[in-house]
């Protein structure tokens, strides 16, 4: 059992959390509780809910019904939730410069900063590409600067939603090996993914979404190998769930 984080965010609890919008629920009494541990992974058939599940647990966007907590607070201490999307949203500015603003807006210490930019640029593999202009780097060193951008705030809670989607192998092998590192250093992760190979790859446990409910919640070797619910069995099995 995971005692109350003083200040922090431990549990985040989802309590009957719903989600409308233009007369459509979309997301529908989901409860969940996310406390320090392996990758959490979230997956589902396409319009399943796993998008704004991940915002509505970010405190990006506000339930309609039900309750979300940090910790018992109704909202998040600053900086203890990062969030990485499916594209990546750079200054036009060079890659160093990128981590030093956020660094700046996450409240770094001036005389810290160079240290902990030439930090983050070695764990993304950017060191060599430090002052090239953000926008012309390829998609994978741009996503690599989006997660080590999100991990200068030393979250607690990294939130990605598909960032791997439009890589090619080699780029999503550099990212995963990042993910992964992130996730061994203490950071809680929840990723949002299709990919199952992804998934088998780096995850703990898995969440499994349909038509807005949570369906299913199980360690990831116990999800692919035996799953519990009809609707994650017909989604392995490549079926369309309607």
């Amino acid at each position: 059992m995971v005692e109350t984080d003083p200040g922090g965010i431990w549990p985040l609890a989802l309590d009957a959390v719903g989600y409308r919008a233009n007369g459509q629920r979309l997301v529908d009494g989901v409860s969940l509780r996310l406390t320090p541990g392996p990758l959490t992974c979230i997956m589902g058939p396409n319009g399943a809910g796993k998008s704004l599940l991940l915002r509505l647990i970010a405190g990006l966007i506000a339930p309609s019904t039900g309750r979300i907590s940090y910790g018992g607070a109704a909202i998040p201490r600053r900086n203890r939730i990062a969030v990485m999307f499916q594209r990546p949203v750079l200054l036009r500015r060079s890659v160093a410069a990128n981590l030093t603003h956020a660094l700046k807006t996450y409240g770094a210490a001036r005389a810290d900063r160079p240290g902990r930019v030439a930090e983050l640029l070695a764990l993304g593999r950017l060191t060599g590409l430090a002052g090239h202009p953000a926008r012309v780097l390829s998609g994978g060193e741009q996503q690599r600067l989006c997660l080590v951008r999100a991990l200068a705030a030393e979250p607690d809670l990294l939130l990605l939603d598909e960032p791997a989607s439009s890589l090619d192998p080699q780029a999503t092998a550099a990212l995963e090996a990042l993910v992964a590192t992130a996730s061994e250093s203490g950071v809680k992760v929840v990723l949002v993914t299709h990919d199952r190979d992804q998934a088998r790859r780096l995850a703990g446990e898995i969440v499994f979404v349909h038509r807005g409910r949570l369906v299913e919640r199980t360690p990831a070797a116990g999800f692919f190998d035996r799953p519990q619910s009809p609707e994650a069995q017909a989604y392995l099995a490549g079926q369309l769930l309607i």
